[in-house]
C-alpha cells in the first residue's frame, strides 16, 4: 500500500498523485526509530497502515477474503502489488493458516520492514517480499490479489491518468477463478475547484481520478462483480495524515537547528497544505472487494 502524497521524510514508490498504501505495523518490525539527530526523523513509525484504513475496516476486509481463501485446496495464495510493508497481506495469512503470500514493491526499506514483521509473527516461511516491479508481473494468478493505492504500479511509467480502468483489466488477469481482488483506489468525492487543485500535487488535474460510481462501473467493465464497495471516512483520513507527519514534527521540535531542519520543515508544511487546502474531503479512497465475473 502506498501513500496519497509523498512523505516529508522519505521517498516511497508512489509519485504523489496516487492514493493508497503498503500496509505495515510499527512494533517489532525493525522500523527506523530515529534515536539521534544524525539519523533524521524516524520513518512512518506512527502508521499501522500506509493509508486511510482503520483497524475495524481492515479486520472486515481480512475476514471477507480469508473466508473463501481457507476453502482453497492446498491453502491458496495471496499477491500484494505495491505492497510496501504488507501488513494487510500478513493479517490475511494469519487468518488463513495454510495460505502463502508474495508482496512486490520497489522500496527496499518498506520490504525489509515487512520481512521483519513476518519474522516476528512466525510467518517468514510463508511469505516472500520481492524487490521488483508490479508492471507486467508474472506472479499471478493468485487466489487473493491486493492492490491498495498502487494501481499506478501495474502500468508503464508515464502512462496517462486515470489509471483505474487499465489497472482493473490487469488485475482481472492476475486473479484465479473464484478468487478475490481488493482494490484501494482514489476517486473524486466531488469536482475539485481550481484553488484546491493548485494546492495539491504539481500539475494536479480533474482527469486524474474517476468518481466512485464510475470506478465501480470500470470494475464491472473489466470483468468483475463488486462484492463490497466502501470508502475511507474523514476520521480515517485524519488519522492517516496526522500520523504521516507526526514523527517529523516531533523531530523538528527536538532538533530545530539541524542542517536538514529547514528542508524537512518546508516539506512537512507543503504536505499539510496539500491535504488541508487541497484534497481534504475532495479526494476519497474506495476499497472495492471484487469477484471475477464468470459470465464475462
Amino acid at each position: 500500500m502506498t501513500s496519497p502524497t509523498p512523505p516529508p521524510t522519505a521517498t516511497t514508490t508512489d509519485t504523489g498523485t496516487n492514493t493508497g498504501t503498503g500496509i505495515g505495523t510499527t512494533t517489532g518490525t525493525g522500523a527506523d526509530t530515529g534515536d539521534d539527530a544524525d539519523s533524521g526523523p524516524p520513518r512512518l513509525t506512527r502508521l499501522t497502515f500506509h493509508g486511510p484504513l482503520s483497524e475495524a475496516r481492515a479486520a472486515r476486509i481480512v475476514e471477507r477474503v480469508a473466508e473463501p481463501l481457507r476453502r482453497v485446496p492446498g491453502g491458496g495464495t495471496v499477491l500484494d502489488l505495491g505492497c510496501g510493508w504488507g501488513e494487510l497481506m500478513l493479517r490475511i495469512l494469519e487468518a488463513a493458516p495454510a495460505a502463502t503470500g508474495v508482496g512486490v514493491d520497489l522500496d527496499a526499506d518498506d520490504l525489509e520492514r515487512g520481512r521483519a514483521s513476518a519474522r516476528a509473527r512466525g510467518l517468514d516461511g510463508r511469505v516472500v517480499f520481492a524487490e521488483e516491479s508490479a508492471t507486467d508481473t508474472a506472479r499471478g494468478p493468485a487466489d487473493v490479489v491486493l492492490c491498495l493505492g498502487s494501481s499506478h504500479t501495474l502500468l508503464p511509467e508515464g502512462a496517462p491518468a486515470p489509471h483505474s480502468a487499465d489497472a482493473l483489466r490487469a488485475l482481472r488477469g492476475l486473479v484465479a477463478p473464484g478468487g478475490r481482488v481488493v482494490l484501494g483506489e482514489g476517486f473524486w468525492q466531488r469536482t475539485p475547484t481550481r484553488d484546491e487543485l493548485a494546492a495539491m500535487w504539481p500539475d494536479a488535474g480533474v482527469h486524474e481520478h474517476l468518481y466512485a460510481a464510475d470506478l465501480a462501473d470500470a470494475a464491472v467493465a473489466a470483468g468483475f462483480r463488486p462484492q463490497w464497495v466502501e470508502t475511507a471516512s474523514a476520521a480515517e483520513w485524519e488519522e492517516f495524515e496526522s500520523a504521516y507527519l507526526a514523527d517529523t514534527e516531533e523531530w523538528l521540535t527536538a532538533y530545530p537547528a539541524h542542517p536538514r531542519a529547514a528542508e524537512l520543515r518546508e516539506r512537512a508544511d507543503r504536505h499539510r497544505t496539500a491535504w488541508l487546502r487541497g484534497y481534504r474531503q475532495v479526494l476519497g479512497l474506495a476499497y472495492l472487494t471484487l469477484i471475477p465475473d464468470t459470465a464475462a
